[in-house]
């Protein structure tokens, strides 16, 4: 796929993927809204930054993997916040 679309297709998903958090989160900016949004930002731009060829496949595999144990976490405190 052409650089040019990647980039396009990458800005329309990220658009609609924030807008759907807002569209659907409750009022107010907690800890987890904050956490959820800063998550969805370092995606967005290590995928751009992939596109772009500024970073290689395996740093963006670490990126997601450490993106994965931060929401992780989340979750379960999330639960412990629950009980």
């Amino acid at each position: 796929m052409e650089t040019g679309t990647s980039l396009w297709a990458l800005t329309l998903f990220a658009c609609i993927t924030l807008a759907g958090v807002f569209l659907t989160k409750t009022k107010g900016f907690g800890k987890y809204t904050t956490s959820l949004l800063l998550l969805i930002v370092v995606v967005f731009l290590a995928s751009f930054f992939l596109v772009l060829d500024k970073i290689d496949g395996t740093q963006f595999t670490n990126i997601l993997f450490a993106v994965a144990g931060f929401g992780g976490g989340l979750l379960s405190a999330k639960r412990l916040d629950e009980q």
